[in-house]
Order: structure tokens, then sequence, then C-alpha cells
């Protein structure tokens, strides 16, 4: 076996761990790493077919969430097909290696974003449902990834873990399904897309309970952020990677935006566990 399909079972491992913990971070872990070894037209193909069905469960098991987030979101799962369709055709029709540029380089700030935990309650959700849809449809399409934006939104409009999780899992259905049908269309699927989901599903049928599980014994805001750090080192990585690939820079520049990823996701993670710390040392004592 090639060194590629072992570190794609052991990520895909680790990220449906994570998807099962937390309920999403599937693809927004797999994919940096994945893309190191193989084209966006290999993986995101794969990737999403497999998706359809961790979002499918996900959703089954908070469906009694969907009544209280449907009339809010609705804007943006109505609004994700025109995006799908524009980041589905600029897979097909780009260099493998600018649309490996165009990932990293939307992941990276979405990433940080999140892990500084950034708060602004949106008055008007509807105001910005079909901007955020329709940006969030192109995302997935090339990507695969939209759980950074999701979360972000959701968080920052304070949702309740069971109408999150239904929220998160009924916009990734829809978008995850309308990527499949564009994605046939435009011819992205091949046979040695199937050869991957092969290799994912194992991992994905014992990660997803076993992060089930798990997070019932661990703290999930301090696993849910080192998972992020995680996401940002690989981007950052990938990123530097890829600009020697394009020839756009040379020489040491190329780790300049490793470097700088590493600098602020550390400040991040400095602030994150000195929050937590004086959160903890001022909790009242229970009586």
């Amino acid at each position: 076996m090639e060194l590629g399909v072992f570190v794609l079972i052991g990520i895909t491992f680790f990220a449906a761990f994570v998807n099962g913990a937390l309920g999403y971070g599937f693809s927004s872990l797999t994919v940096p790493v994945a893309l190191i070894f193989y084209t966006s037209r290999l993986i995101n193909p794969a990737l999403v077919v497999v998706e359809l069905f961790i979002n499918g469960y996900v959703l089954a098991i908070n469906r009694a969430g969907i009544p209280a987030i449907w009339k809010r979101f609705y804007p943006i799962v109505i609004s994700l097909l025109p995006g799908v369709a524009v980041g589905s055709y600029l897979l097909a029709s780009i260099h493998p290696n600018w649309t490996k540029f165009a990932t990293y380089a939307l992941l990276l700030p979405l990433i940080l974003i999140q892990a500084a935990g950034l708060r602004r309650p949106l008055r008007s959700e509807k105001s910005i449902g079909v901007p955020f849809g329709i940006g969030l449809g192109f995302l997935y399409s090339v990507t695969t990834i939209s759980g950074p934006p999701i979360a972000v939104l959701f968080n920052n409009q304070g949702l309740a873990k069971r109408n999150f999780r239904a929220g998160l899992a009924l916009i990734r259905v829809v978008e995850s399904s309308l990527t499949a049908i564009a994605y046939y269309h435009f011819g992205v699927f091949s046979q040695a897309n199937f050869k991957i989901i092969a290799v994912i599903i194992p991992s994905m049928l014992i990660g997803i309970p076993l992060g089930g599980y798990c997070i019932r014994r661990i703290d999930a805001e301090t696993f849910r952020r080192i998972c992020m750090s995680f996401d940002v080192w690989v981007v950052g990585f990938g990123l530097s990677r890829v600009l020697v690939d394009l020839k756009i820079a040379q020489g040491a520049v190329v780790y300049i935006p490793m470097i700088l990823a590493l600098l602020a996701d550390s400040c991040l993670l400095v602030n994150f566990f000195s929050t937590r710390r004086q959160t903890q040392d001022w909790s009242p004592e229970p009586s």
C-alpha cells in the first residue's frame, strides 16, 4: 500500500472520531491532509458521497431539532444551488494545484476566526441567509468543507446543542446532495473515487461511534480547540507546499504562511487556556 493510503486511513479515522464527538469536522480535518497526497478531483467526490451518509445519520438522530431551526435558516438552504453550480464547474475546469491553493487559502482564515471565538449576534438572520448560502455552496463544492463557517454562524447566534447539530446536518445533507449531482453533471466522478470511498468507509464505521462514546469522558470544548489547532498547522503546511508546486514562491519565503499560521494559532491557543483557567479559578464552590 502507498503512503498516501495509510495516511488517508489514519486521518479519516481521526476525522470520523471527531465528527462522532462534535457532530462536525470530518471534511475540515480530512481534506487538508489528503490534499498533500491526492488532487481535489480525486478526493472531493469520495468525501461528498461519504458525507451524504454521515450527515444523513446525524440529521436522523437530531431530527427533533429541525422544526426549531428550519424557519431560521431556510434562506441558506434554498440559496446553496448557485454556489454549488459555480464551484463544481470550477473544480472540473481549473488546474488541481490551483484548487488546492484555493482550498487552503479559504480554509485558513475560517479556522482562525472559529478558533478566536468571535461573537457578534445578528439581528436579522434572513438578510445574511442568501449571500451566506451562495458562498457556502461555492466553498463546499470546491473544498467539501463548510463546517467552520456554519459553526461560526451557529455559535454566534447561540444555538442550543441539539439545534446546532440538526441545523448543521440539514444544511450539509442538502449541499452534499446538490454537489454530488453537480459533480456527476460535470463529469467529476471516476472509478478512482470509489476506490477512495472503500478506503474511507471502515475508518468511518469505527471512528464515529467511538467518538460519540469517548466525548462523554473528556472536555468537549478543549478537545474541539485542540482539533482546530491541528487543522491550522496542517493547512499552513499545505499552503506553503502548494506555493512551491505553483512556483509562486521559492526558498525561505515559502514557509511564511505556515509560520504566520502557527504564530496566530499559538496566540489564540494561549488565550483560550488562560481564559479557561481564569473561569475555573473563579467558579463558585458547590454548596
